[in-house]
């Protein structure tokens, strides 16, 4: 049984400290969390009342060029065609999927390919929505529950250097504001020729509080030869209101989702005519994933707690080399059962530091996550055959992170940050070589710089470490659970370290531009791979990059945005003919127009271009680029609303994603390199019918 009270002991002591450590006259507040300050990506309590969150002034806030704020029409006018693209809306930053229906999806910024979160932390309402020691992948972020209607904003910061970012926020964050009260309450229809999604909303004053209740339901078959068979529900609740000089928050996210999965297919079959390019290898792959929040946070003007409870179970069925075992096939089964519950506090205080104006922020988190199974099973169409492994996992993550920001001249500032993460994990499992425990502390000191040239342009440099855990199954195990070889265990931490230097133009409240040089290496990026069971190190890495973007609201029924990242990934100890870091983008650009010119009409048009990038260290098989034009138009008749949005306009036949790895087929007498692949979903036209009230 985990050691509880050592725990315990832990999480009191680090959230004793936040108190504590405070000076006197910040002691007296009330310590809290689900919004930091106001220059927080996390941040709750900001009240923005702009049309276009990234119209929002960041001068004279920001620590950095790389961190903003976009939401209010930059959502509502944006034609998407699943939830994870509302990540998206980050400059440089870009979701693909694998798989279809109800598994993460895929992620890239900053030179990474973050598989499904690794290194890339996802907040709702101030909720940490990453998994630590997930079956499939730790820090895997799913982001399939957001309803995009509900997000009124979204807060980023990239790079690790910032002392509020801890795990899995090495290339960045991001947090999804919800909206306290709808603009208007709805009831939405849409259609397309092989999926629906039926959605209610709306808010309502309650007393001196108001209650928000939604609810969505999406099914269909999808456009993929194999039926998904999507049947996908999701429930928000959310009660907030005055409490003295607070504001209480109450809320509750309920997801279920069953679906089948088109997952990766390998290009030979496709040449060979065996299957269309939207067809599949294995019909029986796809999985059952539920989810449930619910959260209770008290905000005041500097300070805010945050208290919530996670309940979730996955069963997830994928195939990727078909037929290596001849007779049963290779389609696993990774399964978890996890409760979590976690607590935040933040708070922060203006004043004078040897005469100096001076801003303090300090918080504490602590988190738990007992997992009464994560296995790996070998499956033939969903029906076990054998065990691989079936854990048992508990891990508690505490930490406390505090920094102080100088005024030295009314141009000049300084943050100095620091923060402690403190881990603490058991596994118990089928295998006894393979069950133990492991704990220990991470320190990340974090520095920015800022510097005023003139009112309208501002010049940034920030450094500092970062890190992301290890799944604990593979830091403690000793054995290979397929072959029963011995392993070396996986380090509970993998350090990051970087930084960049940045400027942000912003001549009106029109125009402004952000441009960033970045850096950052790692020390390994050694993963716990579910597939398989075992870990699997790679070798230091190193990244540079530079990202630009830029917005322009000339008169107020237009708006332009456009942004572009290039990155430059190498493994730093390897050859130079072997040094590339597989499936890394080298340049992602994407560019919007947005047009209300008023009397109830809208529309948007968008494009997104992922660029190649090397599939093998020595960058002879390569990814081509993708690129994808959605457009969307729409007309409010006043309580009436239609719209159509066109997705994939020029309906474009590239990948949404692509490997390089050996698979045998069925008449196959070995395993065969090649490239697997998942198309982009073909040109869908999505007629949208929705009643305000």
């Amino acid at each position: 049984m985990i050691r509880f009270n050592r725990m315990l002991a832990a999480s009191a002591s680090l959230l004793a400290f936040s108190a504590v450590a405070l000076p006197p006259a910040l002691a007296q507040d009330v310590l809290a969390a689900s919004g930091p300050a106001a220059d927080d990506p996390q941040d709750q309590s900001r009240d923005t009342v702009v049309i276009f969150g990234r119209a929002e002034e960041q001068i004279g806030v920001a620590q950095s060029a790389s961190e903003g704020v976009v939401g209010y029409a930059d959502l509502s006018t944006r034609p998407i065609s699943r939830a994870a693209e509302l990540v998206e809306v980050i400059p440089g930053m870009i979701a693909t999927e694998h798989s279809s229906g109800g598994k993460a999806n895929q992620y890239f910024l900053r030179g990474f390919n973050l598989d499904h979160g690794t290194d890339f932390a996802g907040f709702v309402d101030g909720v940490p929505i990453n998994q630590r020691s997930h079956p499939h992948m730790s820090g895997y972020l799913d982001l399939n529950f957001l309803m995009a209607d509900l997000v009124e904003r979204v807060e980023f910061r990239k790079g690790v250097q910032y002392a509020e970012n801890g795990d899995y926020s090495s290339a960045g964050s991001a947090s999804f504001v919800l909206y306290d009260s709808l603009p208007n309450n709805y009831v939405q229809l849409k259609l397309d020729p092989d999926e629906y999604a039926i959605s209610a909303a709306g808010s309502w004053n309650i007393g001196d509080g108001t209650l928000l209740v939604a609810a969505t339901h999406e099914g269909g078959d999808g456009p993929f030869d194999l039926a998904a068979d999507l049947d996908k529900n999701v429930v928000y609740v959310k009660y907030s209101q005055p409490f003295g000089d607070a504001k209480l928050r109450l809320g509750f996210i309920g997801y279920q989702n069953e679906w089948t999965a088109s997952d990766q297919i390998p290009l030979r079959a496709v040449e060979a005519g065996d299957i269309s390019r939207f067809g599949a290898i294995d019909p029986t792959n796809g999985g059952i994933s539920k989810r449930y929040i619910a959260s209770a946070g008290i905000e005041w003007d500097n300070a805010s707690v945050l208290g919530y409870v996670q309940k979730s179970e996955l069963n997830l069925f994928h195939n990727f080399t078909y037929f290596i075992d001849p007779v049963l096939g290779d389609q696993v089964e990774q399964v978890e059962d996890r409760l979590a519950a976690g607590l935040r506090a933040r708070i922060s205080q203006d004043f004078e530091l040897f005469g100096m104006k001076a801003t303090g922020r300090i918080g504490a988190d602590t988190h738990f996550d007992w997992l009464d199974e994560t296995g790996l099973y070998r499956t033939t169409a969903r029906v076990r055959t054998s065990a691989i492994a079936s854990d048992k996992v508990d891990v508690m993550s505490a930490d406390v992170w505090g920094d102080l920001t100088l005024h030295w001249t009314d141009r000049l500032r300084t943050t100095f940050g620091l923060r402690a993460d403190y881990i603490d994990g058991e596994v118990e499992g089928l295998v006894p070589a393979n069950a133990g425990s492991d704990s220990g502390v991470q320190w990340s000191p974090k520095i920015n710089v800022a510097y005023t040239i003139t009112d309208d342009l501002e010049v940034y440099a920030g450094y500092g470490l970062g890190f992301h855990t290890n799944n604990i199954v593979g830091v403690v195990q000793t054995e290979d659970p397929v072959t029963g070889d011995p392993v070396d265990p996986a380090t509970l931490f993998a350090e990051s370290k970087g930084g960049e230097i940045g400027l942000r133009w912003e001549p009106n409240d029109t125009f402004n531009l952000s441009a960033a040089v970045f850096a950052l290496d790692f020390d390994s990026e050694l993963i716990y791979l579910g597939d398989s069971g075992i870990s699997e190190p790679s070798d230091p890495t190193r990244r540079r990059g530079i990202e630009v973007a830029a917005f322009w609201n000339p008169v107020d029924w237009l708006a332009f945005d456009a942004s572009y990242a290039y990155s430059h990934s190498r493994f730093k100890d390897a050859p130079s003919n072997l040094d590339r870091v597989p499936n890394t983008v080298e340049g992602v650009a994407a560019a919007g127009v947005t047009w209300l010119p008023g009397d109830g009409w809208e529309g948007s048009v968008r494009v997104r271009y992922l660029g190649p990038g090397p599939l093998i260290e020595d960058n002879s098989v390569r990814a081509p680029s993708t690129t994808l034009v959605n457009a969307g138009i729409s007309k409010d008749f006043g309580n009436f609303e239609v719209g159509l949005d066109v997705l994939n306009l020029l309906d474009a036949e590239d990948y949404d994603m692509v490997y390089f790895y050996e698979s045998q087929l069925q008449g196959e007498a070995a395993p065969v390199e090649d490239i697997h692949f998942h198309p982009v979903h073909p040109q869908t036209f999505v007629l949208s019918l929705k009643a305000t009230y």
